[in-house]
């Protein structure tokens, strides 16, 4: 299965959301066109304006039938009455076997319509300034113009894909040995699960990788670590529960310097509550690992939790102000119903986007592609 396809699939949440409320918003004014009546509202009408009519005259005196034609010529005019069924032409033989085709509902774009646009695109979390930007590129060279869900929706994945264009960039492999990606998030991010992910793809890729279990305050994190790491062949090292993590990463720097590796993966607390306390935590990681490496961290890894919506904007503002954070994972994209909030992080921060997950396999975590993921929002095929 490929991952456009599983994407489609598994975002139904979103998908469903938005292509609901675009066929909602189109069939909420798709009926006549403005100003067509039925023949009995007209004939209801006519009765209450008509004036009364005076008593019908007695019947004339009865007219003789004109003369009985020819059998012959009766036929001849019943065929010159009785008009021709239409042919279907060939494109109608082809994609319609020769029946009327039906009409797509279509909707005129007007402020209404705009503004019921914005709506549907806020309940998605795409958020009020990007929502608004969108609709207003959407109405341009439309506005007046009727417009069917269809088309609505291939002009909004198209405006979706523009925004994420610049942002889609796979995580950079570097020269430099080895390439440290220190990984930062809220605790239940996916952070871990993630980190995981990455060492066994790299390594199935010919990468040689050592991860570094960070979180030592969270003994399900290393675990979950020393899993992955036995799956995908790679060391994992930890440290007693309640150490210090910058210490860690320093030793975990210094094995993969002698072991020639190729990436150190280091997880990371996110424990979000004592800001001031994480601040400092990887401030020291930073600090200690650059003793080893001057250049390092190499990359620093934001992992966002799609289902925590808005939510995810204030945790991007909160981790650069800790972290130089250099490029964004969003995971649980098949969990929410709110995916829109990458299209409103990727307008908002221009933050790079590695990577997003539908899942919790190895293969449920691939690198950020801005026509799939723009098509699979919106429900397109």
């Amino acid at each position: 299965m490929s991952f456009f396809k599983k994407l489609r699939d598994r975002m139904f949440r979103s998908s469903d959301k938005i292509g609901e409320g675009l066929e909602a918003l189109v069939a909420e004014d798709a009926a006549a066109p403005e100003g067509a009546e039925t023949g009995a509202s007209e004939a209801a009408r006519a009765a209450e304006v008509a004036p009364a009519q005076p008593p019908a005259a007695p019947p004339a005196a009865p007219v003789s039938p004109p003369p009985a034609m020819p059998q012959a010529q009766a036929r001849e005019a019943e065929r010159k009455v009785e008009p021709e069924a239409a042919k279907p032409g060939l494109l109608g033989r082809l994609f319609g076997g020769g029946g009327a085709a039906v009409e797509e509902p279509r909707r005129l774009v007007d402020d209404a319509m705009l503004e019921s646009l914005e709506e549907v695109l806020i309940q998605t979390d795409m958020g009020v300034e990007t929502s608004m930007r969108v609709t207003a590129n959407i109405a341009e060279g439309r506005f007046g113009k009727r417009i069917s869900t269809r088309e609505l929706k291939a002009a909004l994945a198209g405006e979706v894909a523009r925004i994420m264009e610049p942002v889609a960039r796979p995580l950079p492999i570097y020269p430099k040995r080895p390439q440290v990606v220190l990984v930062v998030g809220v605790n239940g991010s996916g952070k871990t699960t993630t980190i995981g992910k990455l060492a066994s793809q790299f390594k199935a890729a010919g990468k040689s990788v050592v991860i570094a279990a960070g979180d030592t305050f969270r003994a399900a994190a290393v675990e979950q670590l020393q899993v992955w790491g036995q799956r995908a062949g790679v060391p994992v090292l930890t440290a007693p529960e309640g150490s210090d993590p910058a210490s860690l990463a320093f030793d975990a720097l210094t094995q993969a310097q002698a072991q020639g590796a190729d990436l150190l993966l280091i997880d990371t607390a996110g424990r979000l509550q004592n800001r001031q306390d994480l601040m400092e935590e990887l401030a020291k990681i930073v600090r200690v690992i650059r003793k080893v490496d001057a250049t390092a961290p190499h990359n620093t890894l934001l992992v966002l939790d799609a289902t925590t919506g808005q939510n995810a904007l204030s945790q991007v503002e909160i981790f650069r102000k800790i972290a130089d954070v250099t490029g964004l994972v969003m995971t649980k994209l098949d969990g929410t119903a709110k995916g829109g909030v990458l299209v409103a992080l990727a307008d908002r921060f221009g933050l790079p986007i590695h990577a997003i997950g539908v899942g919790e396999q190895i293969d449920d975590l691939a690198p950020f592609d801005p026509e799939d993921f723009a098509k699979a929002l919106v429900g397109q095929e």
